[in-house]
């Protein structure tokens, strides 16, 4: 692939029609001016323009694989050259909408962790097989090696419809369902629809009713909506979701109508992040991640290996991607009462400053009682947090991988491989020096992925980093 190559020819028939939706509301429009005056001929003729910049589209980008380096070439004004070493690749995805399938052609995202959207190498349509063959040649796997190895694909993981249970229970669910709510009403208000709901009469229904009963009513409602919503969503992503572990990489597969092949190369992948948000702990689910050295967390996407599952099954495939189930169910180090400390003033600081200036109103008669029972009724919450926070709260060194956990609302314990880390970084605020504690963070090559202990003593945190790398931090320790 040393010759600058085009995309596939297939591609001609599908960045005009791209550029056709994008400029449609404007051909809409002077369809209509050119149907009121007339129908002259000369006003259908902007249609052409969208067209023209899609085969300019296609006939301006190429690309190569060249002295070690992946470079793509688009624009014709403007020429614009990206350009990638190909050992800085980290992940290669393969992402097929539903227009691709049909033409079997898909899009190769190629990551190398630099965090920029701009600089993202993608080659937008190129025959399945094709982009396969490049996808082992940038990740260095070896397809031959099939031939000799009995056994050299081993599903790991494969979706079971039910785990769609725990879609709701993440925050990314229910706002993720909200949304395609909102989007749906907006859409039929703006066709003109027929409403489906009076809203007079609701109005009317409710004002008759009790507030005590309407409330609770529009608002079960509104969340069982929203969770067949996330349901849904969650079945279209994660439709026949397989995980598979070959000799050197796990690639793993996705998608109803966009299918999604991501491969991780086993040598980048650093360790995992197991994560619990309050509402899957509660339900006995969790969801998986890999660390992958030089990929950002903003392309969180491209690690994601287990979505909302329960917990045996979720700490199965971590269990499988380390080697070992130690560091994931190993005890931890707590950091100490002033750490605690921290996460009670932290938790309850807040809920008692607003207490304080209700009582304060309520007193003065400059408020209602009523102000009194918001933050009442958050104090319990926010002590069961802080609690939780509390117990959360712990480190550990286990079998080479450095353990971090903390959270509540969303809790996740993280698991990195020491051989991983290139740098430790020390950072307290004013109240963190007081206390004598310090946010001890590992960083990893490439990207901005690094692994955070909150509120360490600051001599456990020294001792820890010269235990995991011995000598890296051997002037602070002395």
């Amino acid at each position: 692939m040393s010759d600058w190559q085009r995309l596939d020819r297939r591609m001609l028939l599908v960045h005009p029609i791209r550029e056709v939706v994008k400029f449609l509301p404007a051909l809409v429009a002077l369809f209509l001016a050119g149907t009121a005056s007339g129908g002259a001929a000369w006003h259908y003729l902007p249609v052409l323009v969208p067209i023209a910049l899609g085969l300019l589209r296609y006939l301006t980008t190429s690309f190569r694989i060249d002295q070690g380096r992946v470079e793509l070439r688009r624009g014709l004004l403007s020429r614009h050259v990206l350009s990638t070493p190909v050992d800085r690749v980290r992940t290669v995805d393969l992402t097929s909408p539903l227009t691709h399938r049909l033409l079997g052609l898909t899009t190769v995202r190629i990551g190398s962790g630099t965090g920029d959207d701009d600089g993202a190498l993608d080659l937008d349509g190129l025959p399945v097989e094709v982009a396969r063959r490049l996808r082992a040649e940038l990740l260095r796997e070896a397809p031959a090696a099939a031939a000799d190895d009995p056994a050299p694909v081993v599903d790991t993981l494969r979706l079971d419809p039910r785990w769609a249970r725990f879609a709701p229970l993440t925050s990314t669910g229910l706002v993720l369902g909200g949304g395609i709510v909102g989007l749906a009403a907006q859409g039929w208000n703006t066709v003109g629809g027929p409403r489906l709901v009076d809203l007079d009469d609701l109005a009317d229904g409710a004002a008759r009713a009790s507030v005590w009963i309407a409330v609770p009513v529009v608002a079960v409602i509104v969340l069982v909506a929203m969770s067949l919503l996330a349901v849904g969503s969650y079945l279209v992503s994660n439709w026949d979701l397989t995980l598979r572990h070959s000799q050197r990489s796990w690639h793993l597969s996705r998608g109803l109508f966009t299918t999604r092949e991501t491969t991780l190369d086993d040598v980048r992948v650093a360790g995992v992040s197991l994560g619990e948000p309050i509402g899957l702990r509660l339900a006995g689910g969790a969801r998986l991640g890999a660390i992958v050295t030089g990929v950002d967390r903003s392309e969180r996407g491209s690690s994601a290996l287990v979505p909302p599952a329960p917990y045996d099954v979720v700490a199965g495939v971590a269990a499988r991607v380390l080697g070992s189930a130690a560091p994931l169910t190993g005890p931890l180090v707590p950091h100490g009462p002033l750490a605690v400390r921290r996460r009670w003033t932290r938790a309850l600081g807040p809920v008692l400053v607003v207490l304080l200036l209700a009582v304060v109103g309520v007193v003065a008669d400059a408020a209602p009682a009523w102000v009194l029972v918001p933050p009442l009724l958050a104090l319990p919450v926010a002590m069961l947090l802080a609690a939780d926070r509390a117990r959360s709260l712990g480190h550990a060194l286990s079998d080479g991988r450095l353990v971090a956990r903390s959270g509540s609302l969303t809790r996740r314990r993280e698991v990195l491989g020491t051989d991983h880390v290139i740098g430790w970084t020390f950072r307290d605020t004013w109240f963190q020096r007081r206390a004598g504690l310090t946010t001890l963070v590992a960083t990893t090559a490439g990207g901005r992925q690094a692994v955070t202990l909150p509120d360490v003593p600051l001599p456990v945190a020294v001792r820890l980093a010269d235990e995991a790398i011995p000598g890296l931090v051997g002037s602070f320790a002395d």
